[in-house]
């Protein structure tokens, strides 16, 4: 059995997940409504020109921001310990299989589920976004969907191969839900704590280049920043700059990668790349 049949049946067994199309339904009943409040409440205020395209993506991303990790926790975190808890995987090994072709197949077929839900969501999102505001800039929608789905098969190799180093479910859900909580919730405070205990516990009066960088090791804040380095002239309509949180200064034309917002690309990529070679790894090593 190859990876590419175990993602196909894995695909097939995600979406019959009532959890999953219940955050699909969620998500794209908040995208409309948002969007809705995004287009309308200016023209409401007075503002008839506030509301932009530009704008709408960017708004946008902050619902992916949020739904991706979410939806990737719930798909995701039984692939490999779910099997291995039931013991399907010792029949599944059985079988002219190798480990990785299960471990590649898991994190493919899961992508692909997020991918479909979250592509539902988008496109609806910005399609009805674009009908209320009369305009659609192709070239950007596309760049957004394709940037969104790196996002989207980032977080899935990160849960599955979180998946990956238990046989237990509560464990997979607990190192999941913790990814979520240091990453997601709580990073925006561990730069500013590095820069108060590196310059000997007291604030320096100017933020150094690091701290953005340090920054940018969240996932959705990779992901916002990827998309300020690849529209960068939507995102100057909007103001749109990453690392505000640490108040530092973004180089955006000229200057040292770490501190410009293509610094995003490259942690995206390490976010597919590095889970995926250690939860390999310890799958690869794993006593089933």
């Amino acid at each position: 059995m190859t990876w590419e049949t175990i993602a196909t049946k894995d695909f097939r067994d995600a979406v019959q997940s009532r959890a999953l199309w219940a955050i699909i339904a969620v998500f794209v009943i908040v995208s409309l409504l948002s969007t809705y409040a995004y287009v309308e409440v200016p023209e409401m205020l007075g503002e008839p020109g506030g509301a932009t395209f530009a704008g709408l993506l960017f708004f946008t991303s902050g619902l992916v921001a949020l739904f991706v990790p979410l939806t990737a926790i719930v798909v995701c975190y039984k692939s490999l310990a779910g099997e291995r808890e039931l013991g399907s995987i010792k029949l599944l090994l059985a079988q002219p299989t190798t480990r990785r072709d299960v471990f590649v197949g898991k994190v493919v077929g899961r992508a692909g589920v997020l991918a479909v839900g979250l592509g539902i969501g988008v496109v609806v999102g910005l399609g009805f976004g674009a009908t209320l505001l009369g305009t659609l800039e192709a070239v950007a929608v596309v760049t957004f969907v394709l940037l969104t789905l790196v996002f989207a098969a980032a977080y899935a190799a990160i849960v599955v191969s979180l998946s990956a180093t238990t046989g237990s479910t509560a464990r997979a859900t607990t190192l999941a839900l913790g990814f979520f909580v240091l990453f997601e919730l709580l990073w925006d405070i561990v730069p500013i704590g590095l820069l108060y205990v590196v310059s000997g516990f007291s604030f320096p009066t100017e933020i150094p280049d690091w701290v953005f960088t340090v920054t940018q090791a969240s996932p959705s804040s990779a992901y916002f920043s990827s998309l300020v380095a690849l529209l960068p002239d939507l995102a100057d309509q909007v103001g749109a700059e990453p690392g505000l949180e640490a108040g530092v200064e973004v180089t955006t034309d000229s200057g040292p990668l770490y501190a410009s917002p293509e610094i995003g690309l490259v942690v995206l990529v390490l976010w597919l790349l590095v889970p995926t070679a250690i939860g390999y790894y310890r799958f690869d090593r794993a006593d089933l």
